[in-house]
């Protein structure tokens, strides 16, 4: 078993959070495992998302895209 610790929260927000674990069949540990990936996953596609912007200004890079893969699609 891994190690653990205790987090110390307010009842309400414990609460609140037992409810949203309940409702997907979760344990309050497993709902915030669960919640601490999902915001490892969005952070890294926030970096790789801001990695392609950078590289959209890089010359050549939309011509070579658009060869390989595809137009970009507009943002209008």
């Amino acid at each position: 078993m891994a190690d653990t610790t205790t987090v110390e929260v307010d009842t309400d927000v414990h609460d609140r959070l037992a409810v949203l674990a309940a409702n997907r069949g979760l344990s309050l540990r497993a709902y915030l495992a669960e919640l601490a990936t999902a915001q490892e996953n969005e952070a890294a596609l926030a970096r790789a998302a801001r990695a392609f912007e950078r590289a959209l200004e890089r010359p050549g890079f939309r011509e070579g895209f658009a060869r390989d893969f595809g137009r970009l699609a507009s943002r209008d």
